[in-house]
C-alpha cells in the first residue's frame, strides 16, 4: 500500500556529536540507560495469562510512523500502540539476536531475557524467518495486542527494526498499531572519512558510528592515507605513521562498536599516487620526472620496491580490518597529468613496454599497478573498488572485471561519463562530488552540500552532475557514500564537522533507502530531524 507519512510523536537520539571525552564511552540515550541492558528478567508473578490489551473499534486506525529514513510500508490497524515500560521484557527466539536484543534494552530501558517462548504483556520479540528469498536486510514489525515482534531473514534486518522502534517511542512517544514491512533499496549506504589529513579522535569516530547505525547507514569508509599523513599505527612499516594517529587497540574498539551496529569498515590506502606520508619516509621510491624533479605523492611504480611497500600495508590492514569491500584509490596518478607522459617519465614508459610490448603506455602500466593491487587484496577475500579516474580509456591493459567503481568526478582529464562504466558491465557506488563532498574549507570549486539539495534534487542514479543515468542500470548502482574531505584540514573542529554534515547524512540515507520522491517536504524532514535529535 502507498505510504502516507503523518505527524506521530515519536523519535530517536540520531547525531549525538557533544563530544564524549575522546574517550568513546557511551553517549545519550545509551549512556542513560546503560543499567536497563543488564537488569534482571522480571520475577514470575508477570505471569503469562496477564491481561493485554485488545484493539477494538474504540481505537482510530494508527497513523504511519515518522522515521529517518521512512519506512516503505505500514499496514494500520485499531489498537493503543505499545510503549517500553521498566521492567517489560526483550526476548529472543534465537541467540544470534543476543546483541540487538541487549543493546535495545538497554537504550529502550527494558529488562533483557534472552531465549523465552512464552509471551508476556509488554514484550518485545526479535525473531528470525530465515527467508532465504527476503533481502536480507528487510524486517517486519508488527505491534498487536500490547507486543511487538521484530522478525527478519538476517540480525542486520532485526537490527533495523529496533533502529525505527527506538524513533517511534523516543521521548514518551508510541509505537503505532499494525504492521511494518521495511526494507532498503541499496545494499551499500555509506560514509565516508578523510582521516588522513585530518586527526580525528577515537571518540568522535565512535560517536558518528553511533549515529550511523542509527540511521540504518551500512559501511564506514577510513581514508588513512595520504600526502598529509598515514592515521593508523602500522607494525610492518612504523616509520610511515604521523605522530597523531589512532593505535590498532583504538580502531579494534572502533571496529567492535560498528559490528554492532552492522557497519562495515571500508579501508583505504591510496595509490600509486596520494602516498606523500609513505615517501617522507622512502624518498628513493618517489617518482621523478626525466629532469629528477620529484612528483608530489606518487610513487615509482617501475621499482619493484614500490609494489612491495604497498602490499605489505594492504596484507597488513586486511588483517585488521575485517569485511568484503576494499578501496585502492588509483586516482590523480600525477604522471597521467603530463601532456606526454611517456616522454616525461621514460623509466615508467620502458617498464610498460618490457611487461605489456612495444606499443604499451604509462596508462597501461598504472593499470596494471592497480590490477595487482586487486590481486593482493583479493586473497583475503576482498572486493576491490577503485575511484573512475583511475580507470583510462584506450589502453591495451584493462582494469580488471571485479574491480568496483567509485563514482565521484566527471572533471577529470580525459573524463569518462557513468554510462560507459554501466554499459561495460561494472557495478558503481555512488560519491557523486556535486551532492555527496563535504571538503573542508570549500578550495577550488567545492561548496559544503546542503542535506535540502540532497533530498530534493539527488538519486543513487544522479551519477555525475544533476542527470540521471537510464533506469536499466539501477541494478548495476550499489548505492553511494557520503564523504567528508579535510584539504584545508583547520577549517572546522571535530565539532564542527559533525553539525555540517548532520543534516547531509540524514537526506543520503534517506534516498539510499527509498530514491522515490520523499513524502514530506524538506521542511517537514527537517523539522522531524530536529524532533529526533
Amino acid at each position: 500500500m502507498a505510504v502516507a507519512l503523518v505527524v506521530v510523536a515519536a523519535g530517536v537520539s540520531l547525531g549525538l556529536w557533544a563530544a564524549s571525552g575522546g574517550d568513546g564511552g557511551p553517549t545519550g540515550s545509551e549512556a542513560g540507560s546503560s543499567q536497563g541492558a543488564t537488569a534482571a528478567a522480571p520475577g514470575d508473578q508477570a505471569s503469562e495469562g496477564a491481561p493485554t490489551p485488545s484493539p477494538t473499534r474504540s481505537y482510530p486506525l494508527s497513523e504511519t510512523p515518522r522515521t529517518i529514513p521512512a519506512v516503505r510500508d505500514h499496514e494500520p490497524a485499531r489498537g493503543p500502540g505499545w510503549q517500553p515500560e521498566k521492567g517489560n521484557r526483550v526476548v529472543v527466539d534465537d541467540p544470534a539476536l543476543a546483541d540487538e536484543g541487549r543493546l535495545v534494552a538497554g537504550e529502550l530501558g527494558m529488562a533483557y531475557a534472552g531465549e523465552k517462548s512464552d509471551k508476556r504483556a509488554g514484550d518485545l520479540r526479535l525473531g528470525l524467518n530465515r527467508d532465504e528469498g527476503a533481502n536480507p536486510e528487510s524486517y517486519v514489525m508488527t505491534v498487536r495486542d500490547g507486543r511487538v515482534e521484530i522478525n527478519g531473514p538476517s540480525d542486520a534486518g532485526v537490527f533495523y527494526g529496533t533502529r525505527t522502534l527506538k524513533q517511534e517511542t523516543h521521548d514518551g512517544g508510541t509505537a503505532p498499531e499494525g504492521v511494518v514491512k521495511d526494507e532498503p533499496a541499496k545494499p551499500q549506504r555509506g560514509f565516508m572519512l578523510d582521516i588522513a589529513r585530518k586527526n580525528f579522535t577515537a571518540g568522535w569516530i565512535e560517536d558518528r558510528i553511533r549515529e550511523l547505525g542509527d540511521l540504518k547507514f551500512n559501511q564506514l569508509g577510513l581514508h588513512f592515507s595520504d600526502d598529509q599523513g598515514f592515521r593508523i599505527e602500522s607494525s610492518s612499516h612504523p616509520e610511515i605513521v604521523s605522530q597523531q594517529h589512532l593505535t590498532k587497540a583504538q580502531v579494534r574498539k572502533i571496529i567492535d562498536l560498528a559490528r554492532s551496529r552492522h557497519i562495515t569498515i571500508v579501508p583505504e590506502i591510496d595509490s600509486p599516487g596520494h602516498l606523500g606520508a609513505v615517501l617522507d619516509a622512502h624518498p628513493d621510491l618517489q617518482l621523478r620526472s626525466a629532469q629528477g624533479s620529484p612528483v608530489q605523492g606518487a610513487i615509482d611504480i617501475s621499482k619493484a620496491e614500490s609494489a612491495e611497500i604497498v602490499d605489505d600495508l594492504l596484507n597488513e590492514y586486511a588483517d585488521l580490518f575485517p569485511g568484503g569491500p576494499w578501496h585502492l584509490g588509483g586516482d590523480e596518478y600525477q604522471a597521467l597529468t603530463r601532456s606526454n607522459p611517456e616522454a616525461s617519465f621514460p623509466q615508467l614508459a620502458a617498464a610498460a613496454r618490457e611487461r605489456y610490448g612495444s606499443g604499451a603506455t604509462v596508462a597501461d602500466l598504472t593499470t596494471g599497478w592497480l590490477n595487482d593491487r586487486a590481486d593482493t587484496v583479493r586473497k583475503h577475500q576482498r572486493v576491490p573498488r577503485a575511484w573512475n579516474d583511475g580507470f583510462f580509456r584506450g589502453t591495451s591493459v584493462q582494469a580488471a572485471k571485479g574491480i568496483q567503481v567509485a563514482y565521484w568526478t566527471g572533471k577529470e582529464i580525459g573524463a569518462r561519463a557513468p554510462l560507459e562504466y554501466l554499459e561495460a558491465g561494472r557495478k558503481v557506488i555512488n560519491y557523486n562530488d556535486e551532492f555527496l563532498y563535504y571538503v573542508l574549507g570549500e578550495p577550488q570549486t567545492f561548496v559544503y552540500p546542503t542535506g535540502q539539495r540532497i533530498y530534493e534534487q539527488w538519486t543513487p542514479r544522479v551519477l555525475r552532475g544533476t542527470a540521471a543515468v537510464p533506469a536499466r542500470y539501477d541494478g548495476q548502482i550499489l548505492g553511494g557514500s557520503f564523504a567528508v574531505w579535510c584539504d584545508l584540514a583547520n577549517s572546522q573542529t571535530e565539532d564542527q564537522v559533525a553539525a555540517g554534515i548532520r543534516m547531509p547524512l540524514r537526506a543520503t540515507v534517506q534516498k539510499l533507502w527509498d530514491p522515490g520522491e520523499p513524502e514530506l517536504s524538506w521542511a517537514e524532514f527537517r523539522a522531524l530531524a530536529d524532533r529526533l535529535g
